[in-house]
């Protein structure tokens, strides 16, 4: 089986300044595996604003690719023009366009009610001059009525200009599988990227995926609540499945893997290793 995919990987931006050291040494540890680009995560309703730009520039500076996230939520026009302009200012050449979440106190969405209305408006400002990402859901938006509605959703991106998708994270293959088949029934042609989440701790992936509606198998859950304490056999047991996971994506023909790092480099580097993407 040929594993030589391309792959990405995301950062989220610290919040303190020695967390800011920290990403420096994870991002020059990964950019040796090579991957494709290097995304970084934007706070609901733009609240890690400044904090996403410097790791853009940061990036970027360093001679690698970097996408910002981008969410529409609470913005207007006026500030995605802004936002723009610094992109093109840093040599951004890729953005993860998003809805967001709408910010606790906040009850003005603003401008943009959707992702679709943010990537159509990106398109109209800049033509193609930006490679825009969107997201999509194998198991569903957790906030969506349901499975063909969010498919609706997700076309209505795609046909705004959405070069590419990343998917959330999962761990069912086959969730990814179906999803891809009903968007090609759709007409979606664009890349439908598969989002990887190593898992480090089981507790803090349990509490995650509650709030973004990714399943976590019952056959798995029930193993890792096994392990307890034993934190060296989470990380074994999670290498271990997130790898045969991957391997069946790329058996699949998934045509990239967008590694969800949470600013670690350790699981995705052996990740990297282990498919052979390096």
């Amino acid at each position: 089986m040929n594993n030589k995919i391309p792959f990405s990987i995301e950062f989220f931006p610290p919040a303190t300044p020695e967390g800011m050291t920290k990403l420096q040494g994870v991002c020059e540890q990964l950019a040796t595996l090579g991957p494709e680009f290097f995304s970084v995560t934007y706070g609901a309703g733009g609240s890690t604003r400044d904090r996403t730009l410097q790791v853009v520039r940061e990036i970027c500076a360093a001679g690698h690719d970097a996408a910002p996230h981008l969410s529409c939520i609470g913005a207007t026009q006026d500030s995605i023009r802004d936002h723009l302009a610094e992109f093109r200012e840093i040599g951004v050449k890729r953005i993860v366009a998003l809805r967001g979440d709408l910010p606790s106190g906040m009850a003005d969405p603003g401008e943009f009610r959707y992702a679709n209305e943010l990537v159509e408006f990106i398109r109209e400002e800049s033509g193609s001059e930006f490679f825009i990402e969107v997201a999509s859901y194998p198991e569903t938006h957790p906030q969506a009525r349901n499975a063909d509605a969010d498919m609706a959703a997700f076309v209505k991106k795609v046909n705004a200009g959405a070069s590419s998708s990343i998917t959330q994270y999962f761990y069912n293959a086959d969730s990814y599988f179906y999803f891809v088949d009903a968007a090609r029934k759709a007409g979606v042609t664009i890349p439908i990227v598969a989002g990887i989440m190593p898992i480090a701790s089981f507790t803090k992936l349990s509490r995650f995926s509650e709030s973004c509606g990714a399943e976590i198998p019952q056959w798995m859950r029930r193993k890792f609540e096994g392990f307890g304490d034993d934190a060296e056999s989470v990380r074994a047991f999670g290498l271990d499945v997130v790898t045969s996971l991957c391997e069946r994506l790329i058996a699949g023909g998934v045509p990239s893997l967008h590694f969800y790092t949470l600013n670690q480099a350790g699981l995705t580097t052996a990740l990297v290793q282990r498919l052979g993407l390096v």
